[in-house]
């Protein structure tokens, strides 16, 4: 593990700052993507079993579908121990009574005039598979389309060799009411999901984590669907004061580095004491992790800021998708976190358990991007519409200005529709 020391100045001067701006993605990368996801919109299945085949090592045969059901779904869940339905259930009860405060009424602001919501109809979720199952990202993903109203919940994850897909997944699925699971993933996944195939219902939009391929081909589908967001690897920084403990921030740190040998982990902190044992912390704890191979080749840096107000500066402008504040003053510098996806506050809320259970979700915006996206969230699945109902007076009042207007632009048809109506309105309603 290659861990970096930077004083605020060096910091900021450092290629290290923005380098994760970049998802480093090869023009190789891209053009095979490209090529993917054009190949299973004009060929179909026959394109997606091909790729399902080469990437994920398995696609269905004769006879075998491709899609998975609520019952396998329920028979997961019912082969689960009461331990784990338990944890999952009480994840799912948080992440839902959390996301039902984003239901807001419908909006009345100037009179005859309303801002109006209504949920996306069929969206598909992306769970990622390889390296670890994630059933909590089924929960952070299916829970809130649920809450948002979506009337379909498709759900893509890669299969195993031999066509399995996790027991935890297919469990998760069951309890956040998904209604299929495809067997598929990768950029062929997402070009099958936003285009459709025989097997394949298309949707509307799609969200969830991937890999850096599944993230170039949400970016190439984008428009014919929608999409939550353009994903960089998972980040962690964590602005602390000289009296956090050290082998608390180690564990935090390397519990984001283990997902990825892309992830960042960032330490700023105004105690050049507190990064020496941080430092030294990380050395003892990483050998004993299980993942200790995926640590060390992710990206560290320890950061020495003049101030813990500067910290918050350095922290705003790396924009993280995961800020801990461990100080003693934590309510107060939370106030300063502008750009953060999610803020985890004192030692008893660390990232790893802003995961699973507390509530807020975890799907954030990475790469810098919490300096202008937010979570995902109920208002990811749905849509909004304003709507304007006029009274005769109330267009009397601004059709002139109006009708100015569109002659001030050249367009002498917008203005005519209006001074019809005014003429109309003289003697009677017009239509």
């Amino acid at each position: 593990m290659t861990v970096e020391r930077f004083d605020a100045g060096g910091w900021f001067d450092s290629p290290w700052s923005r380098r994760r701006l970049d998802l480093g993605a090869s023009a190789e990368a891209r053009s095979l993507v490209q090529e993917i996801v054009a190949r299973v919109r004009q060929e179909g299945d026959s394109a997606l079993f091909e790729y399902s085949r080469r990437f994920d090592g398995w696609a269905p045969g004769p006879g075998e579908p491709l899609e998975l059901g609520r019952p396998e779904m329920e028979a997961a869940w019912d082969r689960l121990s009461p331990h784990r339905r338990a944890a999952l259930e009480l994840a799912q009860r948080r992440i839902e009574e959390f996301h039902s405060t984003q239901l807001g009424p419908e909006v009345s602001g100037l009179p005859g005039l309303k801002l109006i919501t209504r949920p996306v109809d069929r969206v598909g979720l992306y769970i990622p598979g390889g390296r670890a199952a994630y059933p909590s990202s089924v929960l952070m993903t299916a829970v809130p389309a649920r809450v948002a109203g979506v009337g379909e919940i498709s759900l893509a994850t890669p299969p195993a060799a031999d066509g399995s897909v996790p027991i935890p997944v297919l469990a998760a699925a069951h309890l956040a009411g998904v209604d299929r699971i495809y067997r598929m993933g990768g950029a062929q996944a997402i070009s099958a999901l936003a285009y459709g195939t025989a097997s394949v219902r298309p949707v509307d939009l799609i969200a969830g984590p991937g890999n850096l391929y599944v993230t170039l081909a949400k970016r190439e589908v984008f428009g014919a669907v929608g999409i939550d967001g353009i994903a960089g690897p998972t980040e962690i920084m964590v602005v602390a004061d000289a009296g956090a403990r050290p082998d608390l921030i180690a564990a935090d740190l390397a519990s984001q580095m283990e997902h990825d040998p892309l992830a960042w982990a960032v330490l700023v902190t105004d105690s050049a004491g507190l990064i020496d044992a941080v430092d030294e912390a990380l050395e003892d704890l990483t050998p004993r992790l299980e993942r200790a191979e995926v640590v060390r080749g992710a990206r560290c840096c320890l950061i020495l800021a003049g101030s813990m107000d500067e910290a918050m500066r350095i922290s705003n402008e790396f924009a993280p998708e995961h800020l801990e504040i461990i100080a003693a003053d934590s309510d107060r510098l939370a106030r300063l976190a502008d750009n953060a996806g999610a803020i985890f506050l004192g030692p008893w809320a660390p990232v790893s358990l802003g995961d699973y259970v507390i509530g807020p979700n975890h799907t954030l915006p990475t790469a810098g991007a919490a300096r202008f996206g937010s979570p995902l969230g109920v208002y990811t699945f749905m849509k909004r519409s304003s709507l304007a109902s006029l009274t005769e007076g109330d267009f009397g009042m601004l059709a002139e200005a109006a009708a100015t207007l569109a002659e001030m632009e050249g367009l002498g048809a917008h203005a005519g529709a209006l001074r019809a109506r005014e003429v109309d309105s003289k003697g009677g309603r017009p239509g």
